[in-house]
């Protein structure tokens, strides 16, 4: 396959270190203070040599084959700024990595035209957007972490992995978690979590190998995409406890591959199972990363990818949903 020549603004780190597996010269536009979109690299991530910071005035000038937006200020506003007259004709992709807001089933997608290409990260997400006239696919999520790392769990305590908890309590499950930690020993990681007693940001090259050693992870989050951490548990082989919300449902076997409920009660009598019963955690965990392993392998995902990117050029259309 020709190696492309991609632009895309970093707008989501996890998921930007994985797309970056894909052989091809990416450029990541940078602005002066790195504001939203325009961080480039990132100081987290271990991101290949190809995919290239560019100053954002330098954009126009660049030879590309396609364009990828990810938010409603990349497409209305950012391509104006800082892409030329040409470029803006290139082929296209808009990423949607969210569920729609406000409302689940009558919330219009931003973008309503039949010459980008929709691709959503999960079926969910697909099926609830009013996607209009524009083209979708749906290319479920991967994640590219160190193989060597494996679940241990010798931590007898939980751990949650969220940026930002406190400020989205609803979407995100603050209560919840906050309940949960009043009977189960609960940890918190991410952005802000030091705010209420959590480990704060932790970098991503050095977060897996942390959260391995503690015995399940809990996500409380009621509404939002699959989140990456419960697919990086997975894959590491860690037993995951989560409400079965959203896609989450066919991600996780209930009591095969994690244990999945609406009902908080049985997530908490879940996490005092896996607490009391080392031994049970560690065969529920394995069962998990085999199942990572056939949903969200890596290999996968990439010709997923290529298979997008080819129809997006070709100007193939699929058939949609919405």
């Amino acid at each position: 396959m020709q190696r492309l020549k991609i632009l895309i603004w970093h707008i989501h780190g996890s998921y930007l270190n994985t797309l970056a597996r894909i052989e091809a010269d990416w450029y990541l536009p940078v602005k002066p203070g790195r504001p939203e979109g325009y961080g480039g690299r990132g100081r987290t991530f271990d991101l290949p040599s190809y995919m290239q910071e560019v100053p954002a005035e330098r954009v126009r000038d660049l030879q590309l084959d396609l364009i990828i937006y990810q938010t409603p200020k990349n497409y209305f506003e950012d391509q104006f700024e800082i892409l030329s007259d040409e470029q803006r004709l290139l082929p296209k992709i808009y990423l949607e990595h969210n569920t729609p807001k406000p409302d689940a089933v009558n919330t219009h997608h931003p973008i309503d035209d039949p010459h980008v290409l929709l691709v959503h990260v999960t079926h969910y997400n697909r099926l609830m957007w009013d996607n209009g006239r524009t083209p979708t696919v749906v290319i479920e999520h991967s994640v590219a972490i160190d193989p060597s790392i494996r679940y241990s769990g010798h931590i007898e305590r939980g751990i949650t992995v969220i940026n930002g908890m406190q400020k989205r309590p609803r979407i995100a499950g603050y209560d919840i978690f906050r309940h949960a930690q009043q009977r189960i020993p609960l940890d918190a990681v991410g952005m802000g979590t030091e705010e209420f007693g959590g480990l704060g940001d932790v970098p991503y090259r050095d977060l897996h190998r942390r959260v391995a050693e503690y015995r399940f992870l809990f996500s409380p989050i009621r509404y939002t995409s699959l989140p990456l951490a419960v697919i990086e548990a997975m894959t590491i082989g860690m037993p995951v406890v989560a409400l079965a919300t959203t896609e989450l449902p066919t991600a996780i076997n209930n009591g095969v591959t994690g244990f999945i409920s609406c009902d908080i009660d049985k997530l908490i009598d879940a996490m005092q199972f896996l607490l009391a019963n080392p031994g049970e955690a560690r065969h529920i965990g394995d069962n998990a990363r085999a199942a990572a392993s056939i949903q969200f392998g890596l290999d996968r995902f990439i010709h997923d990818w290529q298979h997008a990117f080819a129809l997006a050029r070709s100007n193939t259309r699929y058939a949609h949903v919405g």
